[in-house]
């Protein structure tokens, strides 16, 4: 267990420690600078514009940004919709998997657009190669749009006032080409010289010790596992995504894929102190983040060494831990660690079933999101903490009596309402769908594999996952229905967008609006002390909105195993 503990300290030092240059890096790329891989792909994103007619010099206001990002995801999602329910017919499916119902596409196509890669249906049954590369496509531009979108927000606080704000379509190509390629390159190679196969091949077949003829799943995984957690999707090329031996092979691979969805989120808040010229304030946001993945991470680390008391009290040895639901591979503490890992930081990944973790870890999985503000996805995390910051300003300048102000802009009232819809907005998404599931059993409950607290613990995943675009799930759940693609499709496109207009709509506005030097009573946004403010805030709005559903779930189970 000790060694499980220092693998986990220095994989997060070592992501740490290469997040920074990377940070700066990402600066340089979103502020047109030069960068040594200028080289390779300027020639690539020339050709790409010349083909494709856009202009990258062509400066946009936050709402062209924003009509632009609306198009091209609607492209993408009428194509991936084609793909699905016609892969049956099309090249690149040598294990001859049908076509996805309509409502399954619908579903499937909305969480790969998003970010989220919810997936009701196993990956190797239910895709064909040419599925898994269309997905594969989505999970490099999604995670794409999230960069660019916080690019758009880096732009609207480094000149004093300004209207322009770059271009959406510049940013989306740079962030695909010289951030997510290149490490999603390094990554892939790593996992293909550990196992991880890589090959348009179909089915294998091997004779087991027994004698019996069994076929094993191969194909693309490789590229497709490393683009899903460079770009924080968590999209699983296999049903048992992380935990299935070719998508993760052994220790190595795990850090590897735990340190690769950690590098960028880590990265962006750099490059935003970078960016800004503000490095202090960037560390501020990094220490607030921080202390909250780490009130998270401990615990479950702690409960799943700690193993099951029921199971314990039967008299069976629990030194390894809570080894149910896990691979024995990884261990029970590294498990606990990626399980905070990959919901605080939106990826959903998961390398051991969550629906078999202690009730209170559960509980931590369902809080890590239900913040989503620690870390969070490629680029959209700053937007969401973003809004716990301008609450907090409003709250502060409300204390000392002056009018609130942001980096020398002040905070009006039609700030504050944005901020507080898309605050409520995630709160509201999560407990109606939970409510609707759970008031029309017919539906959604009757899908359960768990009765009383825990299958409540499983429904409110699923809708909190859906509208944190995490994709993770409490697997005890049937939700391969027309309830569940249906209603967590529309939490899916609800939880993505409107989390992202509301924060750059607040940025646009903030950027338009006239400079107001600092001054002795100007509030400090850089300091220890603001710092608190913004945790105390994300706590209060958590515990408000969500302290009851948790008591009737994880809190629940967890007292019925006294």
């Amino acid at each position: 267990m000790n060694t499980e503990i220092l693998g986990i300290i220095v994989m997060f030092l070592a992501t740490l420690v290469l997040a920074l240059p990377l940070g700066k890096y990402i600066a340089k790329v979103y502020g047109g600078e030069k960068t040594f891989l200028d080289p390779v792909f300027n020639p690539i994103e020339k050709g790409f514009y010349k083909i494709s007619g856009i202009n990258p010099t062509k400066e946009m206001n936050w709402k062209e940004h924003m009509a632009a990002m609306l198009t091209i995801n609607l492209v993408w999602f009428f194509l991936g919709m084609i793909v699905l329910m016609t892969q049956q017919w099309l090249p690149l499916n040598p294990d001859k998997n049908p076509n996805m119902s309509p409502d399954l596409a619908f579903n499937t196509t909305i969480s790969f657009v998003v970010n989220c890669n919810l997936q009701h249906y196993s990956g190797e049954t239910g895709m064909s190669y040419l599925g898994q590369m269309w997905l594969m496509f989505l999970q490099f531009v999604s995670a794409g749009t999230g960069l660019a979108v916080a690019a758009i927000l880096f732009k609207a606080f480094r000149e004093k006032t300004a209207d322009k704000l770059g271009n959406f379509y510049d940013f989306l190509i740079k962030s695909c080409t010289r951030i997510l390629l290149p490490i999603s390159f390094v990554v892939a190679v790593l996992l293909v010289f550990n196992g991880t196969p890589m090959t348009f091949e179909g089915k294998d077949q091997i004779t087991s010790l027994q004698g019996d003829t069994v076929n094993i799943s191969t194909g693309p995984a490789a590229a497709f596992v490393a683009i899903k957690h460079v770009g924080t999707n968590g999209g699983g090329f296999f049903g048992t995504n992380s935990a299935h031996p070719f998508e993760n092979p052994n220790y190595l691979t795990n850090m590897v894929e735990m340190s690769a969805q950690l590098i960028i989120p880590l990265a962006m808040i750099f490059a935003f102190g970078y960016f800004i010229r503000r490095k202090k304030f960037s560390w501020m946001i990094f220490g607030v983040m921080t202390v909250g993945f780490l009130f998270l991470a401990i615990p479950n680390i702690n409960m799943e060494m700690n193993g099951n008391p029921a199971i314990t009290a039967m008299g069976i040895d629990s030194s390894l831990g809570a080894t149910e639901g896990k691979e024995m591979r990884f261990g029970a503490a590294t498990t606990g660690f990626w399980s905070i890992v990959t919901t605080v930081i939106s990826t959903g990944s998961v390398n051991a079933m969550h629906d078999s973790t202690m009730p209170l870890s559960g509980m931590n999985q369902l809080l890590a999101m239900m913040v989503n503000a620690f870390y969070g996805g490629c680029g959209v995390g700053l937007l969401n903490f973003f809004i716990f910051i301008i609450l907090a300003v409003f709250i502060s300048g409300l204390m000392v009596g002056r009018t609130p102000e942001f980096m020398g802009k002040k905070i009006e009232a039609r700030e504050m309402k944005i901020a507080m819809i898309i605050a409520l907005l995630h709160p509201l998404l999560i407990l109606v769908g939970t409510a609707l599931a759970t008031a029309y059993p017919a539906q959604g409950a009757v899908t359960l594999n768990n009765p009383g607290f825990h299958g409540f613990s499983e429904i409110l995943y699923e809708y909190t996952s859906s509208a944190a675009n995490n994709g993770s799930g409490f697997e005890g759940l049937g939700d391969n229905n027309l309830w569940w693609n249906i209603t967590t499709g529309f939490v899916l496109i609800l939880g993505r967008f409107l989390p992202i207009i509301g924060p750059i709509a607040i940025a646009g506005l903030l950027a338009n609006k006239k400079y107001i030097p600092e001054g002795n009573g100007t509030l400090q946004t850089d300091t220890p002390t603001f710092g608190f403010m913004i945790f105390a805030v994300i706590v209060i709005i958590a515990a408000l909105s969500f302290f009851p559903a948790l008591t009737l779930g994880p809190i629940a189970e967890y007292f019925s195993m006294k």
